[in-house]
């Protein structure tokens, strides 16, 4: 009977492990539950005290000190006292803890040490935040979700797109009437091309007019001009499409105090107007000058146009996306008045830190470190704000260029007509006959 157990036991074994391997590969979040989440959790309750000494977490007290006659009796000697730790309350892909700090702690010695806690809990990352002062929320991330990002799912609705996944797990969403301006900053190949080629196949199917403006000679944006209301090439042009939607703002300023609204939302269907989407790929090129006087007035009129439709676009549906290798104070003044305006923030691999630091640094500098922390090989991870203020990794879906081309030419045919730009568009194409 030995041998023939022992034969079952280890038949037992080997379906164990292979239906595990099994759930770990198609249903990550069943293995997490099952296996993963009690053995981290074990591992967190049995680390925190040692972690805590080694990283200055803990804090020690004066021990006590007893008069007995005229002598002075010493107490127990200097005990590190760890922060409370709530249990371990597991997430879809990690868990959670809550620490109550000791008086003078601030979260800030947390986020040191969360490398520490990385390799004590052997999880992917450990995100530190504070919920409420005298508390701090530590987040782990089992696994790095990003690697093979799921199609996440969301709901539908106007001028939202669905771009991609949050480290978390969940959709990653560009929803322009929550942050109706954003900034979006990578290298080459860094993904950038590949998101702004998303969010035109998510937008393509809606009621959306969609301006692009391309100084690459149209390189990147024509492929899908069939789904553009109007597409500038170069900064010629592109002055000429930005003043006429500057004149379409006024026009619908002028629609919302004849009717004694706010915003262009408060009007009935019927009066309101096309909302409009301006894409600006390569910011850069509109800034640079060529040291000709002509070519400053132009680059001073880009500014100043993109500025008032950051300004005054949001109540008004006129929107911007606005894309780049590089946003730096050398370029201007101008940039940096109009990324302050640009509440919605993308940064992907960039090769300067200055660009980074464009990018997130009025927002969160923890957040720098982790974009300059991309790596090549990660294409189309990027780090991105959220809609409450804080901000996530998180990675674009893959959209070939094939498919995104296929998706704008089959609703070309739905392409709103603006009035504002109907001469211009005709200016534009003689132009490039």
């Amino acid at each position: 009977m030995g041998p023939l157990l022992l034969a079952l036991a280890l038949a037992v074994l080997a379906w164990v492990l292979v239906v595990g391997d099994l759930v770990r590969r198609h249903r990550p979040v069943w293995h997490w539950y099952l296996t993963g989440y009690p053995v981290t959790a074990c591992r967190v309750l049995a680390t925190w005290r040692k972690v805590t000494m080694l990283n200055d977490l803990a804090v020690s007290k004066r021990p006590p000190r007893g008069l007995l006659g005229d002598l002075m009796v010493k107490g127990d000697p200097l005990r590190p006292i760890a922060p409370r730790l709530s249990f371990p309350r597991a997430t879809r892909l990690g868990l959670t803890v809550m620490v109550r700090l000791h008086a003078g702690q601030t979260p800030a010695t947390y986020m040191k040490a969360a490398d520490a806690l990385v390799h004590a809990w052997k999880v992917h990352a450990v995100r530190v935040t504070s919920p409420e002062r005298g508390l701090v929320l530590l987040t782990a991330t089992a696994t790095d979700p990003l690697q093979r990002p799921g199609l996440a799912t969301a709901p539908a609705a106007l001028l939202s797109a669905l771009v991609g996944v949050l480290e978390s797990g969940g959709a990653w969403v560009m929803d322009l009437r929550l942050v109706p301006h954003w900034l979006i900053a990578g290298a080459t190949r860094s993904g950038k091309s590949t998101l702004l080629a998303r969010l035109i196949t998510q937008l393509a199917p809606q009621p959306v007019a969609l301006v692009g403006i391309d100084c690459k000679g149209g390189m990147e944006l024509g492929l899908f001009a069939g789904r553009l209301s109007a597409l500038a090439t170069c900064r010629r042009e592109a002055v000429t499409v930005l003043s006429a939607l500057a004149v379409d703002m006024r026009d619908r300023m002028q629609a919302c105090r004849s009717a004694g609204v706010r915003s262009i939302w408060e009007l009935p269907d019927r009066l309101r107007p096309v909302p409009v989407v301006v894409i600006v790929d390569e910011i850069a090129e509109l800034y640079l000058s060529d040291g000709t006087r002509e070519g400053k007035a132009e680059a001073e009129q880009c500014s100043t146009l993109l500025l008032r439709l950051a300004q005054l676009g949001a109540a008004l549906g006129l929107h911007l996306v606005v894309a780049g290798q590089r946003v730096g104070s050398d370029l201007g003044p101008g940039v940096t008045a109009l990324r302050a305006q640009l509440g919605g923030r993308i940064c992907h691999r960039v090769n300067d830190p200055g660009t980074a630091e464009m990018t997130l640094g009025d927002l969160n500098k923890d957040a720098v470190a982790v974009a300059q922390s991309i790596t090549a090989e990660e294409r189309g991870v990027a780090v991105c704000t959220g809609q409450e203020g804080g901000w996530s990794r998180a990675r674009s879906h893959l959209t070939p260029t094939e498919q995104a081309v296929t998706i704008t030419q089959k609703y070309a045919a739905t392409t709103p007509t603006l009035p504002a730009l109907h001469g211009v568009v005709e200016v534009l194409e003689g132009d490039d006959r």
